[in-house]
């Protein structure tokens, strides 16, 4: 019996290659000569560097950059084993795990550092480069990525904005000087992976939606989001590039914008490019099962997150599907059997508190791969 197995990360217990060594131990011990296929997976956040690498080989490539919040710190972006693409998430250089909850300000961290990465991709050769949206601390619309590229934000005073730009600086931005820039938008392509369809400014927008998750009071919110559209005008004016309602600007607080207008970003849903610069249709191809699974199983799960876009290649490849969580909505596992998934299995096996079932939560996804292996075995043979 063959079986792919590419769970989610389970949020605050387990990473996605931690998820799936479980569930080969529970395989194993029903059917120790399974055939088992481990992939990683990440939908365009946190853990797609490593769920490409994984997948698709390659080397992880560390550097020191400038943090959100101005201070250097530890980053990395990977190089593909083809030499010629490159993958970068961005919360390595610029994520919300960098900054301590106390310190946490939307209106004073920067993207810079994610410029330096994209500058060390294109170094090392690169002709393609993706882009990781998700996890983000901040709200600049890119403009500290763009000034690590070499643009230049000047003032109604004719002054330069100093380095490292953030997002309360945006509201000051009279005019963007490219003069210095130097990424080559000629001979490198750029794909954004992230599913947030979020316009830059608004009700809907960057600040709005994300802003308070970073820490951002409703004032600050009200600010961020009126920064925001002075950037949006002045690029809009500056560049003829009407960048404040399309789809995908609000992205990492407005980073997604700037990879549009300035680097011809193309955006595509996170978990699909994941699945195929891993090669997993290949890989499941042959599968008597797939097994995924993620912390919870509710109805945001139906919006292109990971269990639901593995479903969809599954289907089509007349593969069952099998998915495990620690909770299960009821409307949200209806609709994926409509769908086709072929088992939703809760890992929790008894009357436990939430910290006690993330603390076990290797073991439950052991024990519930070993029950669920014995049905399946049961029914082939």
């Amino acid at each position: 019996m063959k079986i792919v197995l590419i769970p989610d990360s389970f949020k605050g217990s387990l990473t996605s290659a931690e998820a799936a060594d479980a569930m080969e131990l529970g395989i194993r011990q029903v059917d120790p000569a399974a055939e088992v296929v481990k992939l990683s997976i990440a939908d365009g956040g946190e853990g797609t560097l490593d769920a490409i690498l994984s997948g698709a080989g390659g080397e992880r490539i560390e550097r020191t950059v400038v943090g959100p919040l101005g201070k250097h710190v530890a980053a990395a972006y990977g190089l593909l084993s083809d030499g010629k693409t490159a993958v970068i998430e961005m919360a390595s250089a610029a994520g919300l795990g960098l900054v301590a909850p106390a310190d946490r300000d939307p209106r004073r961290t920067s993207t810079y550092g994610v410029g330096q990465l994209l500058m060390a991709a294109v170094e090392s050769g690169a002709d393609r480069i993706i882009v990781g949206l998700g996890g983000s601390c901040t709200n600049d619309g890119g403009a500290g990525m763009l000034q690590a590229l070499g643009a230049a934000f000047i003032d109604a005073k004719g002054a330069a904005i100093p380095v490292p730009i953030t997002g309360a600086d945006l509201a000051t931005v009279d005019r963007i000087d490219l003069t210095n820039y130097r990424f080559p938008t000629d001979r490198v392509a750029v794909v954004v992976a992230s599913d947030v369809t979020n316009p830059l400014i608004g009700l809907n927008g960057a600040s709005a939606i994300y802003g308070p998750q970073k820490g951002a009071s409703p004032d600050d919110v009200i600010e961020l989001d009126l920064a925001l559209a002075n950037y949006a005008s002045v690029i809009e004016k500056d560049f003829g590039v009407d960048i404040a309602s399309r789809p995908g600007a609000g992205a990492a607080g407005g980073l997604g914008a700037a990879l549009m207008a300035f680097l011809g970003a193309e955006m595509c849903s996170g978990i699909d490019l994941v699945l195929d610069t891993i090669a997993f249709e290949a890989k499941a191809a042959e599968a008597d099962f797939v097994f995924t699974g993620e912390g919870s199983i509710d109805l945001q799960t139906l919006q292109g997150k990971v269990i639901f876009g593995i479903l969809a290649r599954c289907k089509k490849l007349n593969v069952p599907l099998v998915a495990f969580a620690g909770s299960i909505y009821p409307e949200a596992e209806e609709q994926l059997f409509e769908l086709g998934l072929r088992g939703a299995v809760p890992i929790v096996d008894g009357v436990m508190s939430l910290e006690n079932a993330i603390d076990r939560a290797s073991a439950l996804i052991t024990r519930a791969s070993a029950r669920t292996m014995r049905v399946l075995k049961t029914d082939i043979t």
